[in-house]
């Protein structure tokens, strides 16, 4: 694999030692013909558009001569070569493995959690797959049902309760090799999305501590002016956090000169956000993804909605065709493509609409397109105060605060931002946003700016408003 102008190519050698291919460059006209068994591909260096087995499809990039060696991009494989071979090939990007004919190889993602006296491992499966959950000594294994693993595994682990989640012998066990503070585990099954799975496998640790004695009386109960409590939740008036990884999956979004990803990026910031939030606010967060995984612009703010999120920020990078472009940047959306309706949604107001028996009632009817209209105000604040403290601890951008008509913010039905993080495509800055302490810096700005919101803005905006019949969710 090699990278040449920002594209990944593979070697036509290697191709063709793999897939039995022959292949002939014509000197005079320059033009390369790759052929299979029955069929042959045309190619032409500085063309993107290939002839396979008799139809024309288009590359990202042009083929590559180097000396006396031909480099293809990776798209090569899905789009020209295997229509050629006339069978399916199944191109993993992230892995680099290239997937041949009906071969079950379900793609797994792996984490590692510490939760007090247990280590969490998750395991994302893609698709779900059959498998078995056993103990073997001091490995917990788990045996799915396939023909090999695709596998991304964590590299830090809980050193004593998990010290390693790797792939056994034969290839499709997962072996989660247990620390000395192992006492026993419990695994549970829940369905992902879009067909995939998850296995959830709690490692809990040994414990000294004598177990309390049973009370020697009952408690006395409390007086009936006085009901229990039901629920324990934070005081601060921002309960749930949903926290948006911009891109995942196929959609790689921007890519950095050193091969960096804007998806990776985002990712990897809004785990450790979590955690910070999880650690300093309490409160629930939920991820939108928290694997390589592909999810719509409309499906991130349906997590919001249906969770009812007090608040949600969107993670990016940006791109620009300056390299030398540099600095953070906070969005909120604008209103200005959304016309007047927008306009009295932002007021508040409401429709008299019939009712059973006679009469109106005044209804708040918020379609999709117009549910953050009713939070500009809130998601202006909270954009300004992101700003106020990344200015703190990053660069930022000459227009480090805006108003864009982003997708992403115009279904949220809450205070929400867009966090353009720095640049990917200026190359000090893609180190920048790779690099541990970066990132750090960049979650302890969206921390203090969140405790700052709850401290001076309270989250007055209004409860959600039950959708009209035919909005979008």
């Amino acid at each position: 694999m090699r990278l040449f102008n920002g594209q990944e190519m593979f070697a036509l050698d290697d191709l063709g030692r793999l897939f039995d291919l022959t292949s002939r460059e014509d000197t005079l006209a320059g033009g390369l013909t790759i052929s299979t068994k029955t069929q042959t591909i045309t190619l032409t260096p500085g063309q993107t558009l290939v002839s396979a087995a008799g139809r024309v499809v288009s590359l990202p990039a042009p083929p590559v001569k180097e000396g006396r060696s031909w480099f293809l991009p990776i798209d090569f494989v899905p789009r020209a070569l295997a229509p050629a071979l006339g069978t399916r090939l199944d191109l993993r990007r992230p892995s680099r493995l290239i997937v041949v004919g009906d071969l079950r190889v379900p793609r797994v993602t792996a984490r590692i959690e510490p939760q007090g006296a247990l280590a969490r491992v998750t395991l994302d499966v893609l698709p779900a797959t059959p498998h078995s959950v056993s103990q073997d000594g001091a490995r917990v294994l788990v045996r799915f049902e396939a023909d090999a693993l695709d596998a991304a595994l964590p590299a830090s682990p809980v050193a004593d309760l998990v010290q390693a989640v790797r792939v056994a012998d034969p290839p499709v066990v997962v072996a989660i090799d247990l620390g000395p503070r192992f006492a026993s585990y419990r695994a549970s099954d829940a369905p992902g999305d879009r067909g995939a799975g998850r296995i959830v496998i709690d490692v809990i640790a040994q414990t000294t501590e004598a177990p309390q004695p049973p009370p020697a009386q009952p408690p006395v109960p409390l007086p009936p002016a006085e009901p229990p409590l039901l629920e324990a939740t934070p005081t601060s008036g921002l309960r749930t956090f949903v926290i948006d990884a911009g891109h995942g999956g196929d959609e790689h979004g921007a890519r950095g000169a050193q091969g960096t990803l804007e998806k990776d990026v985002t990712l990897g910031v809004a785990r450790r956000l979590k955690a910070a939030i999880e650690s300093r606010l309490g409160g629930r967060v939920i991820l939108t993804r928290d694997s390589d995984q592909t999810v719509g612009l409309d499906e991130r703010a349906a997590v919001a909605n249906n969770n009812k999120a007090d608040v949600f920020i969107s993670l990016h990078a940006n791109a620009s065709v300056r390299a030398s472009a540099a600095g953070a940047e906070v969005f909120y959306l604008s209103l200005a493509d959304y016309g007047a309706q927008a306009q009295r949604v932002a007021q508040g107001e409401s429709e008299p609409l019939p009712v059973f028996g006679g009469g109106t009632r005044d209804i708040e009817l918020i379609l999709w397109e117009m549910a953050q209209a009713r939070h500009i105000e809130a998601s202006a604040t909270f954009a300004r105060l992101i700003e106020a403290e990344l200015r703190e601890r990053v660069p930022m951008s000459p227009r480090a605060i805006q108003q864009a008509p982003f997708r992403v913010l115009v279904g949220a039905n809450m205070p929400a931002v867009l966090v353009e993080m720095g640049f990917i495509t200026n190359p000090e800055q893609e180190k920048q946003l790779a690099s541990d302490g970066f990132q750090a810096s960049i979650v302890q700005a969206l921390v203090d700016s969140l405790v700052r919101f709850r401290d001076s803005h309270g989250l007055q905006s209004p409860p959600p408003a039950p959708p009209a019949s035919g909005a979008r969710r």
